[in-house]
């Protein structure tokens, strides 16, 4: 009998309050998934990917548009490319999946902190930083070869030397993305807490969180994809993006103030 009344005793409010918010973030986690895998789908169709169900199963897993890397033995396979605008592509979608989950999953009177955490996360987050990381990284590119030529190097004379001079030549590339990183982390912020003064009227120093840089991965993805040589851990690094930038999604459908 005891056991029966344990088994069918109900939740207390802050229990029922516990498993509502868990179904609300794996509503918003679930919508922004879905919404930034079909805008992947889209960019591999886009670059010469086949989605069709029949060549999907015929290909290996591996070499699938969303897991294949760089192979120096060939080259010229085709690889997903995420620049400025597929970036901007996989970040409104998972936005937007991320807005629609809250919507559907949570209260209502949150709707309106959740519509300005869209805009905050689209442009403060995203947009700026990959404006900054993008114009960085096509300088360092249209001048790459003057600014290697003055880069020193070892005589080499086995593989110590050599590795050596390979770290001394991305020196600048580490350095370019790093600056224009910071640069666009620091000048999202800003416009973040722009647009909530100006536009929302709202009075909020919107500090930079630890989930904010998630998203900063696809700005390493692209100034790899811009400015570093094709290799298996540079495509690896691409690869990783459109998982990073489910974050906003979900930072957008999970807010409230």
């Amino acid at each position: 009998m005891q056991v029966n009344q344990i088994n069918n005793i109900n939740f207390t409010g802050k229990e029922k309050k516990k498993l509502s918010e868990r179904q609300i973030k794996a509503g918003v986690a679930a919508t922004t998934v879905l919404t930034t895998g079909a805008a992947l789908a889209h960019i591999a169709k886009r670059q010469g990917f086949s989605l069709s169900p029949s060549a999907i199963r015929k290909t290996p897993v591996k070499d699938w548009a969303v897991f294949r890397l760089f192979d120096k033995n060939n080259p010229e396979k085709n690889l997903i490319e995420l620049e400025e605008k597929e970036i901007l592509e996989l970040a409104a979608a998972s936005v937007a999946g991320g807005l629609a989950g809250g919507l559907a999953f949570d209260d209502k009177k949150y709707n309106k902190s959740k519509i300005r955490e869209s805009v905050n996360q689209l442009l403060g987050n995203v947009a700026v930083p990959v404006a900054c990381v993008g114009a960085v990284s096509r300088l360092y590119k249209a001048h790459k070869p003057a600014i290697l030529s003055v880069i020193p190097q070892i005589k080499e004379n086995g593989k110590v030397s050599a590795m050596f001079n390979k770290v001394l030549k991305g020196i600048p590339f580490s350095i370019a993305t790093i600056a224009s990183l910071g640069i666009g982390i620091v000048a999202g912020n800003r416009v973040s807490n722009l647009l909530n003064e100006k536009v929302f009227h709202k009075k909020v120093d919107r500090e930079i969180k630890g989930t904010d840089f998630a998203p900063h991965v696809d700005d390493l993805g692209m100034a790899v994809s811009l400015m570093a040589e094709k290799s298996k851990g540079a495509s690896f690094i691409t690869r990783i993006v459109p998982a990073f930038l489910c974050v906003p999604g979900y930072e957008v459908g999970t807010h409230r103030d």
